[in-house]
């Protein structure tokens, strides 16, 4: 019988030292870089090969580091490729044979054309997995209902997140963003939900249309857990406030859909970041984003997250280097939680340089939402040409938060942003405000940046 109090989904694995982590995960490593090897063509020929070694070279971490970096633009390369020799996207990277794949998933495709990868039934056990791990850590049992706001579509944080919390017994009500705002408060209203998992910005706007759309104000739809995913949320404090007040909610950030990289937030305050809670998973590195050097995995470290796969099946991702920029904390948390933890700094296409000074528009909006609520925390970025190199001074429309503000308001909120944005970021804005929810909300994730056109 399942003991509902018990505070860890599998103790054994997420109280292990530091030291049996380590050697867990080189065991893992040596047996996934071999399979690697014998059974992806892309990884023999474009990985191993290249770099002159194989299976049985690698003794060490420091050898498994001169295996080249893998992008997501060299990703859908040999989707490509693959079609071109296979007549399908797989052939090249996935390892698994065609009969133990069992689904394709599939990244947003926001930047460009959408990644696919390749799972097998072991994989979606790996992945239910980390999803049990991150919400029984935050109070979620059998029985709790969550409303499942989110992507509905091949988005890696659609159908593999319901799943995972199907597996932990929980109820989903797999609503999705498709159908609106209306569709998601009626299906809020209709099913009393205790969970709610969205996009922050959505969850912003579902608390402004609440009481237009239903007569009730969000607090009273029940939401006892807010789990932010696709954009910080509540590492924002301003943010997390108004999620929390809200709803009258707890408020998460969470990360991981359908592939091995999951962590997620504790409540302890200061906010302290995402515990990474599948590391018996999925190897972490850190390089300098611009010449891909490793940087040390150490307190406070900063870099581009890079994440190599290991106990996985159909699309064993090596090296691969997402984007993502992150900063490493291994000291212990407040918490008692006892792995290391992160937070997500931003993409580094999304990083602008201005003057020698990296900004990214996360950081922006952290400071723009200290002020609400004189400001609504929305903003624009707005850019000639995309980045990141950004011609002083740095363009930005922010809604002012009260729509009867008198001009005089206006320009004391001006010049306390201007100041507090130069103060904090070590950037001079050129600040345009504009009125209380005139900037367009989108359901799934909110691009701070708009390119002029």
């Amino acid at each position: 019988m399942m003991n509902k109090d018990r505070q860890f989904w599998n103790e054994d694995i997420e109280t292990l030292s530091p030291k049996k982590m380590k050697a867990l995960q080189w065991n893992r490593l040596k047996k996934q870089l071999r399979y690697n090897f014998d059974d992806s063509v892309y990884y023999r020929e474009e990985k191993f090969k290249k770099a002159g070694l194989t299976p049985d070279d690698i003794q060490s971490f420091e050898d498994f580091q001169k295996i080249p970096l893998m992008t997501k633009d060299e990703h859908r390369q040999i989707q490509a490729d693959s079609i071109q020799q296979y007549g399908h996207p797989y052939g090249l990277i996935t390892c698994a044979p065609r009969e133990k794949i069992v689904r394709i998933n599939s990244t947003s495709g926001t930047t460009g054309q959408p990644t696919l990868y390749t799972l097998t039934q072991n994989d979606i056990h790996v992945l239910n997995e980390m999803h049990c791990r991150k919400y029984w850590r935050t109070g979620l049992r059998p029985g709790h209902i969550v409303l499942q706001a989110l992507s509905l579509s091949m988005f890696t944080g659609g159908l593999p997140l319901s799943d995972g919390l199907q597996s932990m017994g929980l109820c989903v009500v797999p609503v999705g963003i498709e159908g609106g705002t209306r569709r998601v408060l009626d299906f809020a209203l209709l099913t009393k939900p205790d969970v709610l998992i969205a996009t922050p910005s959505f969850g912003e706007y579902l608390i402004e249309q609440a009481p237009k759309l239903t007569g009730k104000d969000a607090h009273e739809l029940g939401i006892r857990w807010f789990y932010c995913a696709g954009e910080p949320g509540a590492g924002i404090p301003s943010l997390r406030k108004k999620l929390q007040e809200g709803f009258g909610a707890k408020v998460f950030d969470h990360t991981g859909g359908g592939h091995a990289f999951h962590g997620i937030s504790c409540e302890t305050e200061p906010y302290p970041g995402m515990h990474f809670v599948s590391a018996d998973h999925c190897i972490l590195e850190l390089v300098d984003p611009e010449t891909k050097d490793p940087i040390e995995i150490s307190h406070g470290a900063m870099g581009e997250m890079v994440f190599t796969f290991i106990g996985w099946e159909g699309c064993p991702f090596m090296r691969y280097a997402l984007g993502d920029l992150i900063q490493i904390y291994t000291e212990a948390c407040s918490c008692g939680w006892p792995e290391m933890r992160f937070k997500i700094l931003g993409r580094a296409d999304d990083m602008l340089i201005i003057k020698g000074v990296n900004l990214y528009p996360s950081a922006l909006k952290g400071v723009v939402s200290e002020l609400e609520p004189r400001t609504t925390g929305a903003l624009r970025i707005i850019l000639e040409q995309p980045g990141p190199l950004v011609k002083p001074p740095l363009k930005v429309r922010i809604e002012y938060g009260f729509p009867d503000a008198s001009e005089e308001d206006k320009q004391t909120l001006k010049a306390e942003l201007s100041e507090l944005i130069k103060n904090r970021l070590r950037v001079g804005p050129d600040i345009e405000l504009v009125e209380p929810f005139s900037l367009p909300r989108e359901s799934g994730k909110t691009s701070l940046i708009e390119i002029k056109k």
